[in-house]
Parts: C-alpha cells; structure tokens; sequence
C-alpha cells in the first residue's frame, strides 16, 4: 500500500457530470429563489447598532447576515480541517518513529 500520492484513484466520467449538472441546478434554484425574496422584500429597515443607525433594504441586510454566517461557517470548518489534518501527520510521524 503506496503514500497518498502513489496511489491512483478511479473517477468516473459520468458520476463527475452528474454531479456538475446537481450542483448547477441547485445553485440555480438558490439564485432564483433569493432573486424573488429580494424583490419581494425590498422595503427599507432601520438598524441600530451601538452608536449608528442607518436605513437598508430588508433583502440586503439579510443576505449580509447570511454572508457573515458563511464566512464564519467557512473559516472554522478550515481551521478545523487544519487541526486534523496536523494531528494526524503527528500520530503517523509517532508511529514511524516507533516502529524505527
């Protein structure tokens, strides 16, 4: 049994193309739907936060929070990937060193 690197993996061609056309036809039904919430709540909001209050559209204040939620939602998924991936490059360089 070879590294990572060594070893080939398969895909099929198909499943790949699949898989593209589920993604687009997705993200397309998220678009479309966002696009009519958007229009359909485009009425102006007052924010108060702390010291400023300022007026915005009810649909862009929302999609910045959801935005801010990805982003968040993204940069702890990548630390935490980050955290097991170095713990597990330190449990194989432990098992290497024991079995020298």
């Amino acid at each position: 049994m070879g590294t990572l690197s060594q070893r080939q993996t398969r895909i099929d061609p198909k499943t790949t193309k699949r898989v593209k056309m589920s993604t687009l036809i997705i993200v397309l039904i998220i678009v479309a739907v966002v696009t009519v919430f958007s229009v359909q709540n485009a009425i102006p909001v007052a924010i108060l936060f702390l010291f400023w209050k300022f007026e915005a559209s009810l649909a862009i204040v929302l999609f910045l929070c959801v935005l801010t939620g990805v982003a968040i939602g993204i940069i702890g998924v990548s630390l935490f990937r980050k955290k097991l991936s170095r713990n597990k490059q330190a449990s194989i360089d432990r098992v290497h060193t024991h079995a020298l």
